[in-house]
């Protein structure tokens, strides 16, 4: 089967439509969706400082070098990365070391914070305690960091690397958790209030999938391998993700289907939860308790 633009050999068949792409058409169609996505949902806007949240995956890295490409043909906008050093030797040590690379290549500004700095104690350090799932304290930590840097930094934006896969995974695992709440804050751009207290994330590869995403990775020679974070493996989503590739396998479109069901409804549960904001009596970071998830493990796994 010949590339359909081209004929000539094809290095992918298109998920949920057998349609293949050569190297060069390849890369049209995966740039074309992600400006599409950025320009349907006005992703970007002018004067934006766009922060974006960096971990030397496929994703981000993809993810970082496209926005970097799309603001050099508009003016007054600022890109910036941030990093995340959650602590876990042999693997975040390891990317940390692509990651200012790869920013310094692109002429992109990197900030780097940790759980250590920030919270007192590294994640392999919380974890020989913690009995629990580590994603759990791990995602918490990430999301109050990211959320209190992108405001000093004065970000009015912050880009992360969810794809279609991951969107995917979330809306089901808030079904099956009945968390109907934390799906109206989903979306190519998130959040349900316009506040200064929260920093919108904006989800520019929204409409493609993972294995779309790691092939434009591999071709552009961002990376020769995919490495996994090691505390991920027994997580509830990495269970949920083999559920789906499963059902989509046998079922071409099942990904789709679920995200494209869940955008007719969005605006609904938007609605619905609109007004739904606390503050965190502790830390001040807006939260939809009295008390944030980050400062009760912070009481609970750091000062015991």
């Amino acid at each position: 089967m010949a590339c359909k633009n081209c004929e000539t050999k094809p290095v992918i068949i298109l998920p949920n439509s057998a349609v293949s792409h050569c190297k060069q058409c390849f890369f049209k169609y995966f740039e074309k969706k992600v400006n599409k996505v950025i320009n349907q949902y006005k992703l970007i806007e002018e004067e934006d400082h766009i922060g974006v949240a960096v971990s030397g995956g496929k994703d981000s890295t993809t993810l970082l070098y496209l926005l970097n490409k799309h603001i050099k043909k508009r003016r007054g906008i600022k890109l910036s990365a941030i990093a995340i050093d959650e602590g876990i030797q042999g693997y975040r040590d390891k990317s940390l070391d692509f990651i200012k690379k790869f920013c310094k290549e692109q002429e992109v500004d990197l900030k780097i914070f940790s759980y250590e700095k920030e919270f007192g104690k590294s994640l392999d350090n919380i974890m020989k305690t913690f009995k629990g799932v580590p994603c759990s304290v791990c995602g918490v930590f990430r999301r109050n960091i990211l959320n209190k840097k992108a405001k000093e930094l004065n970000f009015t934006k912050l880009a992360t690397g969810h794809n279609l896969d991951d969107e995917a995974q979330t809306i089901l695992m808030n079904y099956f958790r009945r968390n109907i709440k934390a799906s109206s804050r989903l979306g190519p751009i998130t959040g349900v209030l316009k506040t200064r207290d929260f920093v919108k994330r904006i989800k520019p590869l929204y409409f493609l999938t993972e294995k779309e995403i790691a092939t434009y990775a591999f071709l552009k020679g961002f990376m020769d391998e995919f490495n996994e974070c090691p505390y991920s493996k027994d997580s509830y989503r990495n269970r949920l993700r083999e559920v789906i590739n499963d059902f989509d396998n046998k079922y071409p479109g099942t990904k789709y289907n679920i995200i494209y069901s869940f955008l007719e409804i969005l605006p609904l549960l938007k609605s619905e939860y609109k007004n739904e904001l606390n503050y965190c009596k502790t830390c001040g970071e807006p939260c939809s308790r009295p008390k944030c998830k980050s400062c009760e493990y912070v009481e609970t796994l750091i000062k015991p």
